[in-house]
């Protein structure tokens, strides 16, 4: 994720899972600025506006108060001006029913977070070595 200085939005309403977040990407040495959003509607509100930067990548939360995860989606790639975000899922909804949602809204990954922080970590490590490597539209 370093390849760009644009921030990862955090889209999650556990603060603990938002500090295992930043944890893991200091951890990994990924410099990218976290921006975090409580939940779908914030978030929405976020990328909307005119005077904050755009993320290079958003990570998903699905269960969430106001508007959930899946609900973010289908508001988020059905905008000609958002869809291009590449949004990966880290949740801990193993729902078939989920996946497949996720994945029919266009979403570039669907991770399971793990309880274990080390197990955590290289899941995290997995996403920075993914968008460090793939080519993404201006």
């Amino acid at each position: 994720m370093r390849k760009t200085a644009r921030p990862i939005l955090l889209i999650e309403d556990d603060q603990v899972d938002v500090m295992t977040v930043q944890r893991a990407l200091k951890e990994l040495h990924v410099t990218n600025r976290l921006d975090v959003a409580e939940n779908g509607q914030q978030a929405l509100h976020r990328l909307k506006a005119a005077d904050i930067e755009r993320p290079c990548l958003i990570l998903l939360d699905l269960n969430m108060p106001i508007m959930n995860g899946i609900e973010f989606l289908r508001v988020a790639k059905n905008d000609p001006e958002l869809r291009r975000i590449p949004v990966v899922v880290l949740t801990t909804s193993e729902e078939q029913r989920d996946k497949i949602e996720s994945f029919d809204l266009g979403v570039a990954g669907y991770m399971c977070k793990p309880v274990d922080y080390r197990q955590f970590v290289e899941t995290i490590r997995s996403i920075d070595t993914y968008w460090t490597l793939s080519e993404l539209p201006e």
